[in-house]
């Protein structure tokens, strides 16, 4: 028998180097300008095909400072976020139609089949522990209604080399050892200081994904590359800055999105899946 967790449950705490990773409060800037709009942009085009209609009830556990609530709730879904971060939370309650708190996709505190979708754009590649991820994948699950669906963001593998090798920081050689380690078993182990390159996190290969839906009993039905390779191409940004040139864009990577030899291109993946009925 599934456990509801009523509000007030207390769930497992946040790791402290990602707390002040994203405590710095860059996240929401990084998608709404420069080359990060492609992400937020590919990431609302998928969602929007893949959504039931609205007013569904959204989960979005992870939500950062509202992002992706605030245009989901100007699309007409009752969208309620869960952040670790105390920021975060603050941020996207101020947005219109987009209920806010404090929590951990671990312990999510949303009563049982109680959200027609989950959505986790974050969570799991800041959980190094499988254990951790299919615990919150099966905490998605918990709070699905059957036939649900839940879409989990993931960074793909190979993105700490591709992105080094773009900006040219893989050519430092303090730098290095940090990149390759991640390459190696998927983990980013920050530095501290300066010259760390990211905050503690986990880097998929495309095909372990569904198995860790399947092993927290959803089952899995789609993958879909975010950025492909275009985000690696250099004149991006000046592409998404021309609407005629963004939509062939979006329109180019709609074609290949899907396509099982492309998936790991793309800095992200996004898996969808569903609650069994």
């Amino acid at each position: 028998m599934e456990t509801d967790r009523s509000a007030g449950a207390e769930g497992p705490a946040l790791a402290e180097e990602i707390a002040e990773y994203y405590g710095r409060d860059g996240e929401d800037g990084r998608l709404r300008s420069g080359a990060g709009r492609l992400e937020l942009w590919r990431t609302q085009d998928v969602l929007r095909r893949l959504l039931p209609p609205a007013p569904a009830r959204v989960l979005d556990v992870g939500g950062g400072s509202g992002v992706h609530a605030q245009w989901l709730a100007a699309d007409g879904y009752a969208v309620e976020l869960v952040d670790p971060v105390p920021l975060h939370v603050e941020r996207a309650a101020r947005l219109p139609g987009v209920t806010a708190r404090h929590g951990d996709a671990r312990a999510l505190e949303a009563p049982d089949a109680s959200m027609d979708v989950v959505l986790l754009l974050g969570p799991l590649y800041h959980l190094p522990e499988r254990e951790d991820r299919v615990r919150a994948l099966t905490e998605a699950r918990r709070v699905l209604r059957p036939g649900g669906l839940v879409v989990a963001a993931t960074i793909n593998r190979y993105v700490p080399l591709y992105d080094n090798l773009s900006t040219g920081l893989y050519f430092e050689a303090e730098r290095r050892p940090q990149i390759e380690a991640a390459v190696g078993d998927g983990r980013m182990r920050p530095t501290g200081g300066p010259k760390s390159l990211f905050t503690t996190a986990y880097f998929h290969e495309p095909d372990e994904v569904p198995a860790e839906f399947s092993a927290a009993g959803l089952t899995p039905h789609g993958q879909y590359g975010v950025e492909g390779a275009a985000w690696l191409m250099g004149g991006v940004r000046d592409w998404l800055d021309d609407p005629s040139r963004r939509e062939l864009v979006l329109r180019a990577l709609r074609r290949t999105e899907s396509v099982p030899s492309l998936l790991g291109v793309g800095g992200h993946l996004l898996t969808a899946g569903a609650r069994p009925r």
